[in-house]
């Protein structure tokens, strides 16, 4: 894995995709890190990432996004490592990152946090059904704590830095483990590309402005996980994105 984070390994195959598990690197003076797992499991219809975090040593775990069928691939990591889900993070509110949400909730009691900009899509989701004009299964959520700007998330004995992403949607958020050097964006940036702008919400000029001001501004060697696709670094799309540059021309 790159410098910013820690090693890899696959772990399993679903939907001729591979499933990965890493874990948060020891750095100097964070040792404390080691044992923090992020499983990399690819799922629902369009193959959105969800991210679980397991701690072994506190018995915790957290959730990352929750697309289609996102419960039965958590659930027997969830038992293998002993770890009860705490909360459930979402990045935004589009279809594809809530489709299991609800049960998720309804299986574990996990606290659920989202930004307010996108509560409309978390609480009547049928106006995406509406627009794609097909039914998806999607369930009413009720979001327990609204993410603000600038809060920190304490989780797995660690320190979560919340940061608003818009562009995409108007309420993409990223959560940041300074310490790792990790980000989990959402759809604002993927490798070599950025979210979709042409949706209800959407705007390229404001997702360009979030990219600069909120993940470029992280340390070079910061590893990203976005909503689809492999991982980067901040500092790779610094230098060769083609949608946004480091410095707006």
């Amino acid at each position: 894995m790159e410098s910013g984070g820690g090693q890899s390994k696959v772990t399993g195959q679903t939907g001729g995709k591979q499933e990965q598990e890493f874990t948060f690197a020891a750095r100097a003076g964070c040792a404390h890190l080691d044992g923090v797992k992020i499983h990399v499991l690819p799922s629902g219809p369009i193959q959105t990432i969800g991210y679980l975090l397991t701690e072994t040593a506190l018995g915790e775990a957290v959730l990352v996004d929750a697309p289609g069928g996102i419960m039965e691939k958590i659930r027997p990591l969830l038992a293998g490592s002993g770890c009860t889900l705490k909360e459930l993070w979402l990045t935004h509110g589009h279809w594809d990152h809530t489709q299991d949400a609800a049960k998720v909730v309804r299986e574990t009691k996990a606290v659920v946090r989202g930004h307010a900009a996108d509560r409309i899509l978390f609480e009547t989701p049928e106006i995406m059904e509406e627009r794609m004009g097909r039914k998806l299964g999607l369930e009413p959520l009720k979001i327990d704590a609204w993410t603000v700007p600038g809060e920190r998330l304490a989780a797995l004995g660690r320190e979560f830095e919340v940061r608003h992403v818009p562009g995409h949607c108007p309420g993409n958020v990223l959560f940041y483990q300074a310490a790792a050097k990790t980000a989990f964006v959402g759809d604002a940036l993927f490798k070599a590309g950025v979210g979709r702008w042409d949706l209800p919400g959407g705007d390229f000029e404001t997702l360009a402005q979030s990219i600069r001001e909120q993940i470029y501004t992280l340390p070079d060697d910061t590893i990203v996980f976005p909503g689809h696709g492999p991982r980067t670094t901040v500092g790779a799309e610094k230098d060769g994105n083609p949608y946004v540059a480091a410095i707006a021309r």
